[in-house]
């Protein structure tokens, strides 16, 4: 037997080993890798899963593209760090077109109404000592940015007070100078900083101020649209709105799926009919296709979707085609009277131009909808290309090196191969 078939056999253990583990899950000390389907079931979408969605219109008003930009950007860190907050750090906010805002919650329908009512309105912003004493609300701070120091070069949180909030934070920085304690901030009654009034500065008049920390410019932008929160750069106005119960979404994914298991079966039985060996080791194939596909969606991450099942299916149909070619062309090549090696060298090479364009076009309109998509259309995107490229794997690697396995067992019963009767010249030639 060839080296390369011995590498086929080895390869194919491997993966039964590692699908077993997969699937079942495994321990090693403190460390467990859960099965596959929980971890992707971790990732159902809205429509799946339940919960809800809404889309808000940024009153753009007189300003100039540029400030716009900018404060709609604010604006969807400042709803991303209130949802955070929360706990929801499974929604995802995203825009839609220039001037749109799309938030998605998964989870209980009730749940997701809360949050959006919590979004339409003002965040609650204080400033308390550390007695636990109010000493000023989010509408009395004009502005929070992150910014660099010009002295240290090190990023800080820059804060701007109006008259009112200047003399109250004046006063506020006095006592804990004094006082040797820190000024708390807290969110919507969430603790989102703690500071101390710098020793050598003293209390802070004049109604500007910055913190100072161990800051990454990335903290430091987080805890300035934190403070920002308190007041929305943009007006927004809810122009949509949708809740899915739970309930709708496992109804709509047994659906899914149990449809899904028809087409499947009935896709394995005309693989093995009319193919006959080929059929079935295209339907071993399929088997590593829905595997790996299984696999990739647990470790990537992608949300999973109606729209992404219908993606999967729409790749099981395109590895199918990619079978059928390379069998339509085997058996042509067969039936001119070539061994099956050749025949199968020489399909597969005629084959091989034709997957690939059919494929490659059909990646290229995926990668599209990836980019320029929103919702579930996104999650199709990234589905049909995972399941593409999945499909011309199998196709062109794993179906081909079971064929090769399986002629290299002497298995050349030409009844086995094709329902064509091959040609003369095939008795005068024997071997493979």
């Amino acid at each position: 037997m060839r080296k390369g078939n011995i590498v086929t056999i080895v390869l194919l253990l491997l993966f039964g080993v590692i699908v077993f583990f997969g699937m079942s899950g495994a321990s090693v000390d403190i460390y467990r890798m859960r099965p596959w389907y929980e971890q992707v079931n971790d990732n159902l979408g809205l429509d799946l899963k339940g919960g809800g969605y809404a889309v808000y219109q940024a009153d753009r008003g007189d300003m100039a593209a540029d400030e716009f930009e900018g404060r709609f950007l604010t604006t969807m860190s400042v709803l991303r760090a209130r949802l955070d907050n929360r706990g929801f750090t499974e929604a995802n906010v995203v825009a839609q077109g220039s001037d749109r805002i799309r938030v998605e919650i998964p989870g209980e329908t009730q749940s997701a109404n809360e949050v959006f009512e919590m979004l339409r309105k003002q965040a609650v912003l204080e400033f308390k000592d550390a007695a636990g004493k109010l000493w000023i609300t989010g509408d009395l701070v004009d502005s929070a940015a992150a910014v660099i120091n010009s002295q240290t070069g090190q990023p800080v949180v820059q804060l701007a007070f109006n008259p009112e909030g200047a003399r109250l934070f004046g006063e506020l920085t006095t006592q804990a100078y004094n006082d040797y304690t820190a000024i708390d901030i807290f969110v919507d009654g969430f603790k989102v900083s703690s500071a101390t009034v710098d020793r050598e500065s003293g209390p802070i008049f004049g109604g500007n101020a910055i913190i100072t920390g161990s800051f990454t410019q990335q903290a430091a932008e987080d805890l300035a649209v934190q403070i920002a929160s308190g007041a929305l750069p943009l007006m927004l106005h809810e122009i949509e709105a949708l809740s899915i119960s739970a309930a709708l979404g496992e109804n709509a994914l047994r659906t899914s799926l149990f449809a899904g298991l028809i087409g499947i079966g009935i896709l394995f039985l005309f693989m093995l009919v009319y193919y006959r060996l080929p059929g079935l080791l295209a339907v071993i194939a399929l088997l590593v296709y829905g595997f790996t596909i299984l696999f990739l969606l647990a470790v990537i991450g992608v949300q999973l979707t109606l729209p992404g099942i219908a993606g999967l299916i729409l790749g099981i149909g395109m590895a199918v085609d990619g079978n059928v070619i390379i069998f339509e062309r085997f058996k042509e090549e067969l039936s001119t009277g070539k061994t099956l090696r050749a025949a199968l060298n020489s399909g597969f090479s005629k084959a091989l131009r034709t997957i690939i364009d059919s494929n490659i076009t059909t990646v290229i309109a995926a990668g599209v909808i990836a980019i320029f998509g929103i919702g579930t259309v996104k999650g199709f995107g990234y589905t049909l290309i995972i399941s593409i490229l999945t499909s011309m794997f199998t196709a062109l690697v794993v179906t081909r090196a079971l064929l090769r396995l399986v002629i290299a067992l002497k298995i050349k019963n030409p009844k086995l191969y094709t329902i064509r009767k091959p040609a003369e010249a095939s008795a005068s030639k024997g071997g493979e």
